[in-house]
């Protein structure tokens, strides 16, 4: 394991298993200007590395993450914070474009800028008595970090206005009921090690075709359909000439596990 930038984030890679996690529990993993730097060069390192199949993203300590620095929230608004290098909207984005799949595991809590920080995550594992949801309404601001814009694709325009305007938490099995997350566990410890189950069975997967299909699936609700089903015939058509295509279908044929090489 390895110390990103300032430390507030750590990045460890396991076999093709990255492991990023927030390294700021003496403050519950709020994230200020030097933990959004630190993650997104250590999503960047992810990206990066050939090797790295998955991404899971954690916390250290009891809690996942309590949001945005409330500190450093106030002194924005009084003009008193420098710049910060990173934004939010800088990880979520980066994020949404990555090629390696990512799973979350939430323990504790995920509020306010936290919870948006997960939403382009491809998998969300929750402890069951994690808080969970959006507080921005009631500190004077609205969930500005994607919140307005992947929930309404997400759970519908109905309960997206619910999570938002009430500034209430959603109980995690009711997050799992409108598929906001994809998991509950009862054990909080157990959070970590089920969120790396889901992404070792994902880095087992054939890497190309889980770059194309995820790149197809986040842009499925804003393409027309036509325009969607010819880009999603011609990527198909791309994949028929790769080392994976030839070696997955052997692999059945011989009934064995395939050994994708991401060619």
């Amino acid at each position: 394991m390895r110390e990103i930038g300032s430390g507030k984030v750590t990045l460890e890679v396991v076999d093709s298993r990255a492991e990023v996690r927030l390294n700021r529990p003496e403050k519950r993993n709020a994230m200020n200007g030097a933990l959004l730097t630190d993650l997104k060069r250590a999503l960047e390192a992810v990206e990066a590395d050939d090797d790295v199949r998955a991404m899971v993203l954690l916390g250290e300590g009891p809690v996942f993450c309590a949001g945005m620095d409330l500190e450093m929230m106030r002194e924005r608004g009084e003009g008193d914070s420098p710049e910060m290098e990173t934004s939010l909207d800088d990880v979520t984005h980066f994020i949404d474009d990555m090629t390696v799949p990512s799973v979350a595991g939430i323990e504790g809590a995920a509020v306010a800028g936290a919870f948006e920080l997960v939403l382009p995550v491809d998998f969300r594992v929750i402890d069951s008595d994690a808080n969970y949801g959006l507080l921005e309404v009631n500190l004077g601001v609205f969930p500005s970090g994607g919140a307005t814009q992947r929930l309404p694709r997400m759970v519908g325009l109905s309960k997206a206005k619910e999570l938002v305007l009430t500034g209430e938490l959603i109980d995690p099995e009711e997050a799992a009921d409108c598929n906001l997350v994809h998991e509950v566990v009862d054990d909080p410890d157990s959070v970590g090690d089920r969120a790396r189950e889901w992404a070792d069975n994902l880095a087992g997967n054939a890497p190309l075709g889980m770059e194309h299909a995820r790149e197809l699936l986040n842009s499925a609700l804003d393409t027309p359909l036509p325009e969607g089903l010819e880009r999603e015939a011609a990527r198909g058509q791309e994949l028929v000439d790769t080392d994976d295509y030839t070696e997955g279908f052997t692999a059945r044929l011989e009934d064995r596990e395939p050994d994708f090489e991401g060619k």
